[in-house]
């Protein structure tokens, strides 16, 4: 056995005991949901009984989770670095969920009072203001969002984003539809400038 695997193999050990207690559960009890022997899952989890993939599955669907989890090793991915997008913020990946962008934003300028210089797209977006005030326009009605304030809308609300009485950073939270719509020309995602075309 190489050093990842010995890795991987002790942290999903280690994982299946923070399950179960993390469940309230005794070895017994986790052991009768999995159809084990209690002997057998404590040398399980005290690494004295080599781990087998159907006895992995059967503990996985006992603990609510799934095979792929259990055996998940994402320990090189826990601190992500930021792309670049031009003149509009820096976007992070999310890694759990890869039909979920993230975003942060410097808006400068207020939003577009007019609805038909408004955005609307299918998706659903939150929005986090990290400094200073921002203005979230849904159809006619205006919306202050404070610092460390949030909201959330469906994003077929024609819609737009923009600062209130100078800068202010936001973080801007997109599901798949909410991206698309956002995108630009050039493959950019924009959240304030929501008057531009090619969207």
């Amino acid at each position: 056995m190489t050093q990842e695997e010995g890795d991987l193999d002790s942290l999903v050990r280690k994982r299946i005991r923070a399950l179960r207690v993390a469940q309230g559960w005794s070895l017994e009890e986790l052991a009768t949901r999995a159809h084990l022997s209690q002997s057998s899952l404590s040398r399980i989890e005290n690494g004295q009984r080599r781990l087998a993939l159907d006895q992995l599955v059967t503990l996985a669907r006992a603990l609510d989770t799934t095979l792929d989890q259990l055996v998940e090793n994402a320990a090189d991915d826990v601190v992500i670095s930021p792309m670049v997008h031009g003149t509009h913020g820096l976007s992070w990946p999310v890694k759990g969920d890869p039909t979920t962008s993230v975003m942060r934003q410097r808006l400068t300028e207020p939003p577009p009072d007019n609805p038909a210089k408004m955005r609307a797209h299918p998706g659903r977006e939150w929005l986090v203001v990290l400094s200073g005030t921002a203005i979230l326009m849904l159809g006619h009605r205006r919306y202050r969002v404070e610092t460390n304030q949030a909201a959330e809308f469906p994003t077929m609300l024609p819609h737009a984003i923009g600062a209130d009485g100078g800068p202010c950073d936001i973080l801007g939270i997109f599901d798949r539809d909410a991206r698309r719509g956002h995108r630009e020309p050039g493959d950019r995602l924009a959240i304030g400038d929501c008057d531009r075309e090619g969207s």
